[in-house]
Parts: C-alpha cells; sequence; structure tokens
C-alpha cells in the first residue's frame, strides 16, 4: 500500500503543478510523446490524401433530385522515406528543459532507425530507470505495408442550380491490423453555367468543399513498465477539412477525363490507449500534439460511362502518392 501511494501523490503532484520543475514522470511522459509523433506522423499526413479523395467524379452535377450510390476504394501508396525514421539519445534528451532523458536506446549505439505506423518489424529497445524501477521495451512496430487501402460508401444528390451534395460513411474496418472509421459531406457546385453559350459536352468547371472525421486506431506490442504503465495502442483523430477547383470534359457519350487542385486542412489529436498512472500524463502532454497541417494537392482521372453507371479512377500526387476507383450507380 505504502508503494501504491507513493505513485498516487506523484501523480497528483504532477496534474496540478503543470509549471514546476519536470520530475521523472514528466520527463518520461514527454519521451513517449516525441516516440508517438514521429511513429504516427506519417498516418496522420497520409489521412488527409485518404479522406480528400473520392468526392468527385466531373464537374457537371447531377440533376435535380437524381441519386447517385457508390462503391469507392482508397489506395495510399507509402513512401519508403515515411515508413521508417532515425532516433537517438540526443532527440529524447532535447524534449527537456534541462536535459537528462530517462529513455536511451538499449546497446551501444547511440541512434536507432526505428519504424513508423507504416513500417516493419525492429529489434530496436529502449531502456530506462523511473522511480526506481529498471525497464526496457521494444520500439513500437508499424503494419508493414507500402499500400494502405480500404472501401466505403457515398451516396450523392443533385440540388437545384447546378448544385450537388455527397455524404460517405464508413463504420469501424479493420484494415491490415488498423481499425479505420470515416464519414463526412461534401457540396459542389457548377460555375459553367454562367458562361454564355455553355454546353454539357463543353469543358466545365466547378468547385467542392467537403469536411470528413477520419479516425484510426493501432494496436501495437504492449510497452509494460511494472506498477507505472502498459500502453497497448494509439488512436489518431482528424478532422479534415478540402477545397478543390476541377474542370472536366466529356468526349462522346462514354468518355470523361477530369482534374483539380486543392488543398486540405487537418486537425489531428492524439491518444494512447492502455493503464497505470503514467497513461494520464502521457495523454496530457499528447494533447500538446493536437495540430493544424496544410496540403496541397494535384488529381487527374477519368470515367467511362455505360448505360445506368460508370466507372472511376483518379490519382492524387502530393507527399503521397494516392490512387481512389469506384462504381457509380444512378437511380
Amino acid at each position: 500500500m505504502k508503494f501504491q501511494a507513493k505513485y498516487l501523490i506523484l501523480f497528483i503532484l504532477f496534474s496540478v503543478n503543470s509549471y514546476a520543475q519536470e520530475d521523472d514522470l514528466t520527463k518520461f511522459a514527454n519521451e513517449m510523446l516525441y516516440i508517438a509523433d514521429e511513429f504516427a506522423g506519417p498516418a496522420a499526413e497520409g489521412v488527409g490524401y485518404q479522406a480528400g479523395a473520392g468526392w468527385f467524379t466531373s464537374a457537371t452535377a447531377l440533376k435535380p433530385w437524381k441519386v447517385e450510390i457508390s462503391f469507392q476504394g482508397n489506395a495510399l501508396i507509402v513512401p519508403s522515406n515515411r515508413q521508417s525514421f532515425t532516433i537517438s539519445n540526443n532527440d529524447l534528451a532535447g524534449v527537456h528543459q534541462n536535459g537528462g532523458a530517462i529513455l536511451s536506446i538499449k546497446g551501444e549505439g547511440s541512434n536507432a532507425v526505428v519504424p513508423t505506423a507504416f513500417g516493419g518489424e525492429t529489434d530496436v529497445y529502449f531502456e530506462g530507470n523511473l522511480l526506481g524501477e529498471s525497464f526496457e521495451f521494444q520500439a513500437l512496430e508499424g503494419v508493414n505495408k507500402g499500400v494502405v487501402a480500404y472501401p466505403f460508401i457515398q451516396a450523392n444528390v443533385g440540388l437545384p442550380y447546378e448544385t450537388e451534395f455527397a455524404a460517405r460513411f464508413l463504420p469501424q474496418l479493420m484494415v491490415d491490423g488498423v481499425a479505420v472509421t470515416t464519414y463526412g459531406a461534401g457540396i459542389k457546385h457548377n460555375f459553367s453555367q454562367y458562361f454564355k453559350f455553355n454546353n454539357e459536352d463543353d469543358f466545365q468547371a466547378a468547385a467542392i468543399i467537403a469536411f470528413s472525421k477520419f479516425d484510426v486506431e493501432y494496436e501495437f506490442t504492449p510497452v509494460s513498465i511494472e506498477n507505472v504503465v502498459n500502453l497497448n495502442l494509439v488512436n489518431v483523430n482528424s478532422n479534415l477539412w478540402m477545397a478543390s477547383v476541377l474542370g472536366s470534359k466529356k468526349y462522346g457519350d462514354d468518355f470523361e477525363v477530369f482534374g483539380a487542385l486543392g488543398a486540405t486542412n487537418s486537425n489531428f489529436s492524439y491518444a494512447m490507449g492502455g493503464s497505470g498512472i503514467a497513461l494520464s500524463p502521457i495523454n496530457n502532454a499528447l494533447r500538446g500534439l493536437d495540430q493544424s497541417q496544410a496540403q496541397f494537392k494535384a488529381d487527374l482521372g477519368f470515367n467511362i460511362y455505360f448505360n445506368r453507371f460508370k466507372i472511376s479512377t483518379m490519382a492524387t500526387a502530393g507527399k503521397f502518392f494516392h490512387i481512389n476507383a469506384g462504381v457509380h450507380f444512378r437511380i
């Protein structure tokens, strides 16, 4: 009981005196914050491309009250430089005001290459001593995927004034060991209607704005320190706004090319799951990672029309390369 009381007192002091000189528990939380940011950061960037894809396939709006149901799939191509990162003992010490890291890389080396959430297995371990407890744990391992794909359903409905509304939804789905949930809504408006002598087969111009909520949860091999903390998952929650201007041109009755330039702005928040007295300080520190991230992207794709449906494909270029494909049924 005395041992448990000691940790309870330290936890209370940490909670009520956030401006005090860093104690060991605070230092450990900040070091785990640094590791979590480097581990999950590329996945957070990739979310911006996945959540911003597939909102449109043409600058032409559906006729009022016509409905289109789409079954789509996204595939994020992960470059090798987003699958790992280099960490050093100096990096861990550098997150503190007065140096003196709790964690260090086990072994003779002072730096190591470890996976991000997209990376694979690792034999790198961290070690340290916290509140009199010596411990070690393996660096976090990723999903080991160079391509991350998932499906979703979207519905579009035509509105008056050459306007179109879209909504999408994906309940929690396990994709390669990662739980993905997303939903959102968007609205598109055609501007070619204001051009004089405009015909449907002429070049069409439009703008779209969309909001997406994207939640990714990844379980990893537990990081366990007896009587201190047990960490077993990281959650990345994002709210994403996208705005794009787009153009399309139809050739005959069955082929259409479209392209767009746009920007996304994502607000990310992180949380660790698990148990132990250090979990709350770690998640309090993780709130310091809540951030906004703006990215620019370019899209290019085409549609092939059939009698009552069409097939679309679209490629997106930016920090990541992303592919979207779908089958769209008009009702």
